[in-house]
Formats: structure tokens, sequence, C-alpha cells
């Protein structure tokens, strides 16, 4: 079976699932959906896949541009009304990520019995892609920190919506109807958007910015909503084929990974991530009254997991996606700026 055909097929799979997912009233179906069927093909049906197989990262790109676009729509100048009540949340991050990172690195490095490189840099709370690619540079033990750093993203997208929706005692996120798109955009409008995500993707690469095939063509959006010059209507159809492809390339990257070994990095990563949590519940109760926001919503402006379904979850909260987003942003942004610091010295130490 050519390339080409095993990926049209995947996607098929992936969609059916993703319907299935959503059906049952998983949070953000369109992406776990896929993601745990194509997960499965990878570790458990490999040999159904071509010698060497993996899912086209140019198809992947274009749909987290997508993505992208959604969430810098959001963006309006109204986010920015209480500066000073933002800026006092947005530096709480810095210490947010330093107790994470140390946490995390105690449960791989100790718990988990991870060389170096690879527990510190799957310790990292966000920058999942550059932390790969340094890790990589480092020497880490790439199947081990692919593992946990998707992990990271998966146990917190899973478990935060439904906790919440128990607490609040009715769904939120995606489960719950919520979206960051339009029902009923015309076809008209389908150029402009794929314009604006190409334009994007090329200011994420020429300006390095940290996953820039998603910050880019956010930045784009946000500026055209901000400045009124031309505000982004993105179709749902388009978010859920777009959250079907992330998904599926997603779980081809489960390729090789034995389960025993998937076993062992889900239960490090629900420590990690419980932990995690546990300190992001005490920032958002001492930031809560700080800010003005509710506890739930600052909760989720801090809980380490994917910048779409935090905002999907804002909105069932009748909070302001943007903020949230805003928040997951600059978290990786800490991220990243502190591994690219500590990137040389990492090197001649680890």
């Amino acid at each position: 079976m050519s390339r080409a055909a095993t990926t049209l097929i995947l996607i098929a799979v992936a969609a059916l699932a993703g319907i299935a997912a959503h059906w049952i009233g998983l949070p953000l179906p369109y992406l776990l959906g896929p993601l745990s069927v194509t997960a499965l093909i990878a570790t458990g049906l490999p040999t159904t896949l071509p010698a060497g197989y993996a899912f086209p990262n140019w198809l992947r790109m274009i749909f987290i541009a997508i993505i992208g676009l959604m969430i810098g729509a959001r963006v309006t100048p109204e986010l920015f009304v209480n500066a000073e009540r933002l800026v006092a949340s947005l530096l709480a991050l810095i210490a947010f990520v330093g107790i994470a990172l140390a946490w995390n690195y105690v449960i791989f490095r100790h718990l988990g019995g991870y060389d170096r490189a690879t527990a510190f840099y799957s310790s990292t709370p966000g920058g999942l892609y550059e932390s790969l690619a340094m890790g990589e540079d480092a020497g880490a033990d790439m199947p081990r920190l692919i593992l946990q750093q998707f992990l990271r993203v998966i146990v917190v997208v899973t478990v935060l919506p439904i906790a919440l929706s128990l607490w609040l005692g009715a769904p939120v996120g995606s489960a719950g109807g919520m979206t960051l798109a339009r029902a009923s955009v015309p076809l008209e409008a389908l150029p402009v958007i794929l314009v604006a995500g190409a334009i994007g993707i090329v200011a994420g690469k020429v300006l390095r910015l940290p996953a820039g095939q998603l910050t880019g063509p956010m930045a784009v959006a946000a500026a055209l909503s901000l400045t009124s010059l031309m505000p982004l209507d993105i179709p749902q159809w388009l978010v859920n084929v777009a959250q079907i492809i992330v998904g599926t390339a997603l779980g081809m990257r489960f390729i090789g990974l034995s389960r025993a070994l998937i076993l062992r990095g889900l239960g490090l990563s629900l420590a990690s991530v419980g932990g995690m949590l546990i300190v992001a519940v005490a920032f958002a109760a001492l930031l809560a009254p700080v800010t003005g926001e509710h506890f739930d919503v600052m909760l989720i402006s801090f809980a380490p997991g994917g910048v779409t379904e935090m905002a999907l979850v804002a909105l069932s909260l009748h909070a302001n996606p943007a903020f949230v987003t805003l928040h997951h942003i600059v978290r990786i942004l800490i991220t990243v700026i502190g591994l690219a610091l500590s990137a040389r010295h990492l090197r001649r130490t680890l």
C-alpha cells in the first residue's frame, strides 16, 4: 500500500473515531478520538503500515495553522482592559514553570529512572516541539521523551475537562457543545482563511516563534481582529477536520513504542500532571482575588495542557477564551526561553 493511500485510510478511520467520541461525549472528541484510534494502530498493528511510515508533516502544519487562526480571531481589545491585573498573573507563570519543571524532574529522574537529559526535557510544562528538538540535540532517549511530552498534553486535556464537568454538574468544553468557530461561514471566506494561515506559517518560521505553525497564524488573526481590518470567522467543519488531522498525526507518533513502555510512561505522567495541577490550584486560589477572575478560570489558565481545549472550557465558563489562551502562550514562551538560555549549559553537564 502506498504512503498516500495509508494516510487517506488513517484519516478516514480517525474521522469515524472522532464522530464516535463526539457521540459518547468525550472532551475534544475530534482530537482525542482520532489520537486514540491511531495510537492503537501505531502500537498494536504497526505491521499494517508501510515500512518507515510517518504522517505527512506538511499536512499537519496546514491544519495546526487553522487552529491558530481560530484562537487568534478571539483576541479582542477587551482582553487588555485590566492590564495591571493581567500582568500579575502572567508574572506568576514564571514561578509556576519553575516549580513544575523541578517537580517533574524529580518524577522522571528518580521515580522513572530516566537519564538526566531525558528527565529534564520530559519535565518541561510546555514547548512540546522545542523540547523534543533540544532534547534530541542533548542526547535524550527520544521514544521516552516523545511519549512523556505527548502524554502530558493528553492527560491534561482529558482529565481536567472531565473533572470540571463533574464539579460544575454540567459538561464543559467541546463536550458541552462549546466551540471557538462559527457554524455558518460562506465558502467564499476560505481563500482569505488560507492566505492568512499561509502568511502566519511563514511569519512563524521567519521570526522563529515557539510553535510557529500555531503562534504565527494566531498572531496574524489577532492582528486582524484587534485592528478590525478583516476579522476572521472559521467554519466549524474546518475546525473539526483540523482536529482530526492533528489527532491522527499525534497518534502516529507512537509508532515503535511498546505497550509496556506506554503504560509505564502513563503512570509517570499521571504523577507529573497530578503535581502540576495541585500547583495550578494553589496559584489559581491566590490569583483569583487579584485578577478579579473566578477560580476555575484561573485554574484552566495555568493547567499545562492543550491551548484549544482550555479555551473551549473557558467558553463554557462564560470567560474570554483569549484570556486563557494568552496565559498558555506565555507559559510556552517562558518555557522555551528558559530552555534556550540553558541549552548550552545543559549540553556540558547532562
